[in-house]
């Protein structure tokens, strides 16, 4: 019997590309899309093309199960005989757009299938949230090439979480949204889905230069580091001071990961102070995340770009 649990979208605020290199992230829920495991009519094309997907992935536990002592323990017996049985995820988590559509995924099988399971409505402690994180981490190497393990950690607790270091992540209350209020967090679609794996290797060849790995721990991750502070505090000035800079070194150092489409855009909101943009994921493609201290003054500028705000204060 499946349970059909929902597991939703997750958006990663503060710290891509940072956290591979331990600087600080934070990461929340995103309830707008959702997605759970239903057995289907394979008739269907999208639903055969699901049920194919999870047999793929089935496979590749299998053959990590022998030599991995990173899995957590799963009945892929009973995996194997729900996806002969037309199971699917049904999910409206758009791919490819850095909002967790492989990590809402990872949850649903682990909440289905695990064995000795840790349950998120029981009061999780560090060490609950590092295995789960590690047991994620290995599942989700199979759609990113190198997974965090952070996506599914979101979408699988539902809470928002704060990543101080590797291996250092705590569930974390986040300042309450005034419904009434001039700023706003938004999306923008960039209207094609990104890639994780390439840019990841792009921005691991990066690394392999001295003056952007300056660039990384001396601005990016001060920076970073900085905007979530700010936020966590509800302090809104250096929140955006710090955000410009952050804005304007992934600008200049994150190219490749930018959508040409949004260069100038991207450049316009430095330039203007009506709002700033980051990648939302590992970028190419997807979402593309906004802040603005006056939305309404910013609009006029995005409205092109379908902006769809998901925060306010």
């Amino acid at each position: 019997m499946l349970k059909n649990p929902l597991f939703y979208a997750k958006i990663l605020l503060f710290g891509e590309y940072g956290i591979i290199q331990d600087s600080m992230g934070l990461s929340i829920p995103f309830n707008f899309y959702k997605g759970k495991l239903v057995f289907s009519d394979l008739s269907d094309t999208e639903n055969a093309l699901s049920n194919n997907s999870l047999h793929k992935f089935y496979v590749y536990l299998i053959s990590k199960k022998a030599d991995s002592e990173l899995l957590p323990s799963l009945n892929l017996t009973q995996f194997k005989t729900d996806i002969d049985k037309g199971l699917t995820f049904d999910s409206s988590i758009p791919q490819g757009f850095g909002v967790g559509s492989s990590g809402a995924l990872v949850a649903a099988i682990y909440d289905q299938y695990a064995l000795n399971k840790i349950e998120p409505e029981k009061s999780i402690n560090k060490q609950d949230i590092l295995q789960l994180k590690t047991w994620f981490s290995q599942m989700e190497n199979y759609f990113h090439g190198r997974s965090s393990g952070l996506d599914p950690l979101i979408c699988y607790l539902n809470i928002p979480m704060l990543i101080k270091s590797k291996n250092d992540v705590d569930a974390i209350g986040i300042p309450s949204e005034n419904k009434g209020g001039k700023g706003a967090i938004f999306l923008l679609d960039s209207g094609k889905p990104g890639e994780t794996e390439p840019m990841v290797n792009i921005f691991m060849e990066k690394m392999k230069q001295e003056g952007f790995r300056k660039v990384i721990s001396e601005q990016f991750k001060k920076y970073n580091d900085a905007c979530i502070h700010a936020f966590l505090e509800h302090d809104f000035n250096p929140l955006f001071k710090n955000l410009k800079k952050l804005s304007h070194v992934v600008l200049e150092h994150f190219k490749p990961m930018i959508p040409k489409s949004f260069h100038k855009l991207w450049k316009e909101g430095i330039d203007t102070n009506t709002y700033y943009l980051k990648l939302c994921g590992s970028g190419g493609g997807g979402y593309i995340l906004g802040f603005a201290p006056d939305y309404q003054k910013a609009l006029p500028l995005l409205k092109n770009y379908s902006p769809e705000v998901i925060y306010t204060f």
